[in-house]
């Protein structure tokens, strides 16, 4: 399964929808995906909730000209710019969107009903105050091509060596699927997005499947502590690249203007 965090959709299609490349129905029909239903609370001007189209439209109305992705991890505020409260809550989530042009951000909370394999999925996306400041740990595009390029090299000489690197059907099944995708041309971004920022985001999202894959097929061959804990150190570096390379493939758009 490839990574596309929710803000990523979000700040992806709202910036499209703000250049004037795509129409407000089509935009929001992009973010919600395959979740059920998308909500927006919190609004300034807004007493309840109102839905994706209304919400992108009250922003634009706002002064929002453009979103920012957030992929915090604990220790890693990447993307964040305060207050305290709103970066705990977005800690929580594991991601936020930040607006530019207005002093808000947006964080999504995820209910799941029903069994599995016909789950419908809601997302509250709170509207919050947000600090207008530069967001924490964003590398340029170029930066984030060569940190992923040199990440994947290191930690697959690592994985390999302790017989961890993801092999057998399931991770062959999973990176297949991947490449499926990537040969039909899937889009993997908005209109109005430089391509080595679709480069970027593809590479990221592979590198992010590939270390899922690691920690899914368990220890392999590093049965020792000590390999194990090596894995684990090797892992982790290329985890922070692989989200500091999302975080600048969605937030191109925003600053190339």
């Amino acid at each position: 399964m490839l990574f596309e965090p929710r803000s990523g959709r979000l700040a992806a299609w709202g910036n499209a929808l703000l250049a004037g490349l795509v129409s407000p129905d089509e935009a929001a029909l992009s973010i919600v995906g395959e979740d059920a239903v998308h909500r927006v609370v919190g609004l300034p001007g807004e007493s309840g909730s109102v839905g994706l189209t209304l919400a992108l439209g009250r922003m634009r109305a706002l002064g929002v000209t453009g979103l920012r992705v957030a992929l915090p991890a604990p220790g890693h505020p990447l993307g964040l710019s305060g207050p305290p409260e709103f970066n705990a809550r977005a800690l929580d989530a594991e991601e936020a969107v930040v607006a530019v042009g207005a002093a808000v951000g947006l964080v999504p909370e995820v209910a799941e009903a029903g069994p599995a394999g016909d789950l419908h999925v809601s997302v509250t996306w709170h509207c919050l105050p947000v600090r207008e400041a530069p967001p924490a740990d964003v590398p340029s595009l170029s930066e984030a091509e060569r940190e992923l390029a040199e990440a994947l090299r290191e930690a697959t000489e690592v994985l390999t060596r302790l017989d961890v690197a993801g092999s057998g059907p399931v991770a062959e099944a999973a990176l297949s699927a991947y490449r499926a995708r990537a040969e039909a041309g899937r889009e993997v971004l908005a209109p109005g997005y430089p391509p080595r920022a679709v480069r970027v985001l593809a590479l990221a999202q592979r590198v992010d499947l590939l270390v899922s894959l690691a920690y899914e097929n368990g220890h392999g061959g590093a049965v020792a502590a000590s390999e194990i804990a090596a894995r684990a150190e090797a892992l982790r570096p290329v985890e922070r690249v692989a989200r500091r390379a999302l975080v600048a493939a969605y937030n191109s758009a925003v600053e190339e203007h």
